[in-house]
């Protein structure tokens, strides 16, 4: 998973996305917060054609993270009962994009329904080959690290052997990550992957991101000069 120069213009392999914004999207058109995640929730199933057709191989939502279990417990139950009416109503659709779907974090924290309706996505799109799409549920990229590190023969810990060890070690890391919503961090999400990604902070709240917006930062990225510390 080791980053390599890019060319000038090059589109990123792997572009991923910190999804912010949807309750404060939904405060100010004066809806629920369950709308504003059901919102934030079309424009996910949206951005992946624009993404595929941009020629990106890889992308990863953080969709709920370990630390969103904090929340009020009404707002989980109905983020939860979102995901269970996404998984009956979108997986046919992610199918069809071509998208082969993966699922990272810790999923059997979920409720089992959810478990079973992920692991049945998962199948539908084992084959699929037009784009890679990772769902980050119940994630914590610490918690990532620690996992990984206790599969691992303690005497035989190395940088290699952490990211052979990571919930997708098929995923290359991200050459672009995109943090909607006007905060500047990266809250937890693919904490050892990101060592050397480049950062997109817009103010723009997740339901209102789209293709144009997606083009902005792919033009930041294709301006940038990336050295490594070379």
């Amino acid at each position: 998973m080791s980053n390599q120069q890019k060319k000038d213009g090059e589109i990123p392999k792997h572009v991923a996305f910190i999804m912010d914004g949807n309750r404060r999207w939904a405060k100010n058109h004066k809806k629920s917060i369950p709308a504003g995640h059901k919102q934030g929730l079309e424009v996910l199933e949206n951005i992946i054609e624009p993404c595929s057709r941009a020629g990106i191989k890889f992308i990863t939502f953080y969709s709920f993270s370990s630390e969103n279990w904090e929340r009020k417990k009404t707002e989980v139950q109905a983020l939860m009962k979102l995901m269970i009416t996404a998984l009956a109503e979108k997986s046919k659709k992610i199918a069809q994009k071509g998208a082969k779907v993966r699922v990272i974090g810790r999923t059997q924290e979920l409720p089992v329904e959810i478990q079973n309706g992920l692991r049945k996505l998962e199948d539908m799109t084992q084959n699929n080959k037009t784009i890679n799409v990772a769902f980050a549920l119940s994630y914590g990229g610490r918690q990532e690290i620690v996992d990984a590190v206790n599969k691992i023969d303690k005497t035989k810990i190395s940088e290699a052997n952490i990211s052979d060890n990571l919930y997708a070690p098929e995923y290359p890391d991200p050459d672009l990550i995109i943090r909607t919503g006007g905060m500047h961090r990266l809250s937890g999400f693919l904490l050892w992957q990101s060592a050397y990604s480049e950062l997109y902070f817009t103010n723009t709240l997740w339901p209102d991101f789209n293709g144009v917006e997606l083009v902005k930062a792919l033009n930041y990225y294709a301006n940038i000069k990336r050295n490594f510390g070379k």
